[in-house]
């Protein structure tokens, strides 16, 4: 999303108390699932809600399956064909719906995968017309149940409710213009008492093209229409009982977090913790939209807030995650104690490689850094040799406590007791510049015994 001159509409021409609700692809996978949804739908109905919908199931693969199929000549759409018609077979829908909804979906489906079969070509372009066929069948196929259980829903697709994007196929960017948009668009169908049903993670570029959000691209729908709509919430409903203080298979009494700020939910996200991805809260932030992640399985589960400060009473650490599998690379050279450049030369090593770095932690003379253990690090450690000595280390684990900045001391002491008394030896330390976040390496074998310690320290202690 463009950085500058962001326009969120007249939110306050529109309700602040409307919400949006988005649910993933498992949430709507069948006719018991989409039924499910419905009756939370039914329930939050006062609270003038729109809908955001994923792919039904595993909808999205099957589609880039047919797409290479047609690459190799073979043409079909049975496996969406089937899942769909079933699926409004059973949730009592007439022949009317399949024939008005889905069937001319289909068609449109087949005749781009003929045109892929005779050009033997799949471009980011045609992908991402290609996937989004899942998210229009998808809104339609809940719509027509909503509508067909008494309530006024429509399906939208995301271009029709104003989302407009840059033409950068398969990871578009939104424009700033789409945020009015979308205002003048889904406020007042809400306002009329309508329930909109927005397809995720697709738009269309300035030429009509479709284009898909990339990752994250169904919940980032969601937030930039409560942020156009100024909506009092945007909740994300997912699988689990909202954000939890650790990994429930490696932490068996693992907790619901009952609110998290911004950053630290942004920090979560980036060390393995499966919530939404950071990108998808930019919208909310920037307006101080709530985000509530809920289980669409126990919709009674309060969920988790993200919020953009949390008030006092909270425990020093929101919760903790662990990255395995990485690799963590020392690089030395005392040849270069007062000397300038030597960052530069290391990291412009990375930048030619293409390797992403996790953490870092240096002195003048040195940098500890880890990396993905895929990468091949052959190269890299050859052209370092020239400037400095390299020591790569496989087999670590990064452990990350995601916390109160304000309490970064009490985290510090009590982090390295427990490692202490559990014998694990501290390769590595180092603080975000979030400053909401502190991260360590272990050795990978060690890494489950520590996150189950610091549990135990900081959450089952302290009862916080």
């Amino acid at each position: 999303m463009q950085e500058s001159g962001l326009s969120y509409g007249n939110v306050s021409a529109y309700h602040p108390t409307m919400i949006v609700m988005k649910f993933g692809g498992s949430s709507v996978a069948n006719a018991e699932r989409i039924r499910h949804v419905a009756g939370i739908v039914k329930d939050l109905l006062p609270r003038k809600p729109a809908l955001v919908l994923s792919a039904m199931g595993d909808t999205t693969d099957h589609l880039l399956e047919a797409g290479e199929a047609a690459l190799k000549g073979s043409v079909s759409v049975d496996q969406v064909e089937g899942l769909h018609r079933e699926t409004v077979k059973n949730l009592g829908l007439s022949e009317e719906i399949i024939a008005s909804e889905i069937t001319p979906l289909l068609e449109e489906l087949k005749s781009l995968l003929v045109g892929i079969s005779l050009i033997k070509e799949l471009t980011g372009r045609t992908r991402d017309y290609l996937v989004s066929f899942g998210e229009r069948l998808s809104v339609r196929t809940v719509a027509a149940y909503l509508r067909s259980i008494g309530i006024k829903a429509k399906a939208f697709d995301a271009w029709d409710a104003g989302f407009r994007s840059d033409s950068s196929f398969t990871s578009a960017e939104l424009l700033d213009s789409s945020y009015a948009s979308i205002a003048s668009i889904i406020g007042p169908f809400v306002a009329s008492g309508g329930l909109p049903v927005v397809t995720g993670f697709i738009a269309k570029d300035a030429e009509g093209n479709i284009t898909t959000l990339g990752r994250g691209g169904s919940d980032l729908t969601a937030t930039v229409i409560g942020a156009a709509v100024g909506a009092e919430e945007v909740q994300v409903w997912k699988d689990v009982d909202g954000i939890l203080s650790a990994d429930p298979r490696i932490v068996k009494d693992a907790r619901p977090v009952e609110t998290v700020t911004y950053e630290e939910a942004a920090e979560l996200a980036y060390f393995g913790a499966q919530v939404l991805h950071p990108r998808s809260m930019q919208p909310c932030i920037r307006t101080g939209t709530v985000v509530r992640v809920k289980n669409s399985y126990n919709p009674t589960a309060p969920g988790t807030r993200i919020v953009a400060s949390l008030g006092v009473g909270v425990g020093p650490v929101r919760a903790i995650t662990s990255k395995k599998n990485v690799t963590l690379v020392d690089i030395v050279s005392t040849r270069m104690l007062g000397q300038h450049g030597f960052l530069a030369r290391v990291f412009a090593a990375f930048e030619e490689k293409r390797l992403s770095v996790d953490m870092v932690a240096t002195s003048e003379v040195s940098i500890s850094l880890t990396l993905d253990a895929a990468h091949d690090l052959v190269a890299l450690k050859r052209d370092l040799e020239r400037i400095a000595a390299v020591d790569i280390k496989k087999g670590k684990a990064i452990v990350t406590l995601v916390g109160d900045v304000r309490r970064s001391s009490e985290i510090l002491e009590k982090t390295f007791g427990v490692c202490a008394k559990a014998g694990v030896q501290v390769q590595m330390v180092s603080q975000g510049a979030s400053k909401v976040n502190v991260s360590f390496i272990v050795d990978d074998g060690q890494a489950n015994e520590t996150v189950k310690a610091l549990h135990a320290a900081f959450f089952a202690e302290a009862g916080s």
